[in-house]
């Protein structure tokens, strides 16, 4: 029996972050320039919409809006 409490689901209005590990081992960031920025990996992100395993991604900077994989991101919790 396991005590973990299961992730929840994320969908539009989540608040997210970059998980930075799971970036760095993605195709996608091999197809991307090398050095994001930093609020990206400090969150937090809104999600604005979800297509199948990619979520688009506002921050709260004047900067444009950027899709991710799901699996790229984390709920942020302050």
């Amino acid at each position: 029996m396991t005590n973990s409490i299961p992730n929840k689901p994320l969908k539009k209005g989540s608040l997210v972050f970059v998980d930075r590990e799971n970036y760095v081992k993605s195709i996608e960031a091999h197809a991307s320039d090398n050095d994001l920025p930093y609020y990206v990996f400090e969150g937090p992100g809104e999600i604005l919409s979800l297509k199948d395993e990619y979520a688009q991604v506002r921050w709260r900077r004047p900067v444009p809006d950027v899709w991710f994989k799901l699996d790229q991101l984390k709920e942020y919790t302050q």
